[in-house]
């Protein structure tokens, strides 16, 4: 078997979100052992550290809060995911609140398309992520990154890297939702990424579904980037996160899709984000990120 390598890259940025805390996602993934667990599994990791990220005005108000700090990160980390996909590693990038995901994605994707290919995308969250400035209520924006990555929104977050869309919407998986604004839900017909709700999962089972997620992101790409917002989980298993909502995937569940993304073998990039240890109870939303992390690169039960 060919030998692994992943670059693991800390984005301590809150700005996106409405609550602070985020920003010590990445520590407390370390502490939780995630390089140990990686190492164990004989993938050869590369730390490179955080980003810095810059200092931004308090309470920052408008249609794209704390922006332009928000883009020299995601700038500063499309530039890391670039480099570490050109040099055959595996982006691991540890948020942070979501709005990062503009800048990994963007990353990948361009690494890719210098090969002549696309890349496709599964996102795993509570939220769909996909409003627009226009269509925010808040100006948070880490209810934007899908949304810039398909081109809508923003220019300078749509164009980062040069190019926009980052995805082929054919290609893009919505995973795990059970909480969207009214103005997401049009964005989302108008883009026409495939949708996989929590109520699908019930029904259908996480297997299944997850299956069928792959396997369109799989279509005609080099592999898939995967962007996993711990909230997507329910809180009774991952209580250290800003944005909880009810209902979310089970402990087994989140396993589960990680593991099958281990076993197709077609990951090209990880984002596990939002994980907030002031939410958090004994760093067990952080302990539960590292192992996410840990399936996606091949850990299996026996």
């Amino acid at each position: 078997m060919k030998k692994r390598h992943a670059t693991v890259i800390g984005v301590p940025l809150d700005y996106g979100a409405s609550k602070r805390g985020a920003s010590g996602g990445p520590a407390a993934v370390r502490r939780a052992n995630l390089v140990e667990g990686l190492e164990a599994l004989d993938v050869e990791v590369a730390d490179a550290g955080d980003l810095v990220v810059p200092k931004s005005a308090p309470g920052a108000k408008g249609k794209l809060k704390h922006a332009p700090a928000i883009l020299k990160v995601c700038s500063a980390l499309e530039k890391r995911c670039y480099e570490a996909v050109a040099n055959g590693s595996i982006p691991l990038t540890l948020g942070g609140d979501h709005s990062l995901a503009v800048g990994s994605v963007s990353g990948v994707s361009r690494a890719f398309r210098d090969k002549g290919r696309k890349i496709g995308l599964i996102w795993v969250d509570a939220h769909a992520d996909m409003n627009t400035p226009e269509s925010s209520q808040t100006g948070n924006v880490h209810g934007m990154p899908l949304a810039h990555l398909l081109g809508m929104g923003h220019k300078d977050f749509a164009r980062l890297g040069g190019f926009a869309p980052k995805i082929d919407p054919r290609n893009v998986v919505l995973l795990g939702v059970r909480d969207v604004d009214r103005g997401e839900a049009v964005n989302i017909r108008k883009s026409g990424i495939r949708v996989f709700s929590m109520q699908e999962i019930d029904r259908y089972g996480m297997g299944v579904v997850t299956e069928q997620a792959i396997d369109m992101a799989n279509d005609g790409t080099a592999g898939f980037h995967v962007s996993f917002d711990i909230d997507s989980v329910d809180p009774g298993n991952a209580p250290g996160t800003g944005t909880i909502k009810r209902g979310g995937l089970t402990y087994r569940e989140s396993h589960l899709f990680m593991e099958l993304v281990a076993d197709s073998e077609r990951m090209v990039g990880l984002d596990l984000v939002e994980v907030n240890p002031l939410e958090d109870t004994q760093n067990a939303t952080a302990v539960l990120a590292a192992e996410l992390i840990a399936s996606a690169m091949g850990k299996n039960i026996y």
